[in-house]
């Protein structure tokens, strides 16, 4: 496939799943909702000094209303100036920063101890953090370079979400996991790199499976659309481009109760969330949003 003759708007059309699409902020998804609010809680987000994280999530989790906000990234100059944009947005928000290499297990439980001599525990845990590293076609590909993308898109996903469940208060205590991810996770793009895709359709499966073992985390894995970033795949520069505001937007939607019907499912950030709850009962009743294979399967058919 030839990126160069599709229709600009190719990534939102073909994985339309509501009537209504979007790819910037609008009401439904506005942080500054009451209805969304996110008073006394505390969320973290990782990869928040830059990218989609920085530019989109943590502001609108500082709109919401947040009680804390743990930024978690690489850099820690640039972690400490998106804290400061975070106090300017909501002065009474309590933040903290750590520099940490998710793929490190010591590094990540070194990050759930300073969350907890600072909040106790944390509510909601927005993983937005991600690396997409190769050297060309498949073939051509490095295998220590291909691999790294498995050592923190899957790894850092792991520790993350093992470290937030052993946090928790208790077995029964509410909290919500927003696990960022791809299209590209379960359609099948050639012309991008494949450690990238792979790895992340790993991550979205890890956050189905916490969803299904702990009934008391809603997880939901969002496809965040096409959104200019340091990542952003030169394939994609004339396709229509999504803002962070919407991505931003639509993570405090899906931190709220309203949002709560979509655990263990994938959504995007271009569907209505009204459409989405329009649809609530034939999302839950048939199943829908889940990866699986296709095909007609069971002894019954051949009997």
């Amino acid at each position: 496939m030839d990126p160069s003759t599709l229709p600009v708007d190719i990534f939102v059309t073909s994985l339309q799943f509501t009537k209504n699409t979007y790819q910037d902020i609008y009401p439904a998804i506005d942080p500054t909702l009451p209805s969304l609010s996110l008073a006394g809680k505390v969320v973290i987000v990782t990869g928040a000094s830059r990218g989609i994280g920085g530019h989109g999530i943590v502001p609108a989790i500082a709109k919401a209303g947040a009680k804390g906000l743990v930024l978690v990234g690489t850099n820690h100059d640039l972690l400490v100036a998106n804290e400061a944009k975070v106090r300017e947005i909501n002065p009474a928000i309590k933040t903290l920063s750590v520099a940490t290499e998710i793929s490190d297990p010591k590094a990540v439980a070194n990050l759930f101890a300073q969350i907890a001599s600072t909040f106790g525990h944390a509510d909601v845990l927005v993983h937005s953090a991600a690396i997409g590293v190769g050297n060309g076609k498949f073939h051509e590909e490095e295998p220590a370079t291909w691999w790294k993308n498995f050592e923190v898109n899957i790894m850092g996903t792991f520790n993350l979400a093992q470290s937030f469940i052993k946090s928790l208060p208790s077995p029964t205590t509410p909290a919500t996991f927003i696990n960022l991810t791809t299209g590209g996770a379960w359609g099948i793009y050639p012309y991008m790199l494949s450690g990238y895709n792979i790895s992340k359709l790993g991550a979205l499966q890890l956050g189905s499976w916490v969803a299904a073992v702990y009934p008391n985390i809603t997880v939901i894995n969002l496809h965040p659309g096409l959104v200019e970033t340091e990542m952003h795949d030169p394939n994609f520069a004339r396709f229509n481009k999504d803002t962070p505001e919407l991505v931003g937007g639509t993570v405090v939607w899906l931190a709220s109760e309203k949002a709560k019907f979509l655990t263990g499912r994938t959504v995007c950030a271009n569907w209505s969330v009204d459409d989405l709850v329009e649809r609530k009962d034939e999302i839950v009743a048939g199943n829908l949003l889940t990866i699986g294979l296709q095909g007609k399967f069971g002894k019954d058919q051949f009997e």
